[in-house]
């Protein structure tokens, strides 16, 4: 795998990290604009992942992971003003980062939606 898979992949997580921490934070701001930002990095880390199966090892590096999660704090803080996320990433499930859905917002095929989350790695 290549640095720039590396790179591309590291952006993508950040800006739906960055994302998942605005909408958790700030639920009265909450829009279809992040919504469809969230859905749209989850959809890109995914064709990533399968298109280079190696990158899922980049999930579980701890440099990686906390380099990318100080990128989406940062993200997160320009674009909320608040000074509140935690400084350690959440611990993200390796064998499928991308599952679940959106916090109260309802899953496809009329389930339940899913309450709110109390942090952000339950947000993953």
């Amino acid at each position: 795998m290549g640095k720039s898979e590396q790179r591309e992949l590291s952006s993508r997580m950040a800006v739906l990290l960055a994302n998942l921490l605005r909408w958790q934070y700030q639920p009265g701001r909450r829009g279809s604009s992040w919504q469809r930002t969230i859905k749209e990095q989850r959809r890109a880390v995914g064709v990533a992942l399968q298109k280079t199966p190696s990158l899922r090892n980049t999930l579980s590096d701890a440099d990686w992971l906390t380099g990318t999660w100080a990128h989406a704090v940062s993200k997160a803080v320009e674009g909320t003003g608040l000074d509140v996320f935690p400084d350690d990433p959440p611990m993200v499930d390796r064998t499928n980062p991308l599952d679940g859905v959106l916090p109260g917002i309802k899953k496809r095929h009329g389930q339940k939606p899913m309450p709110p989350r109390s942090s952000a790695a339950e947000t993953l």
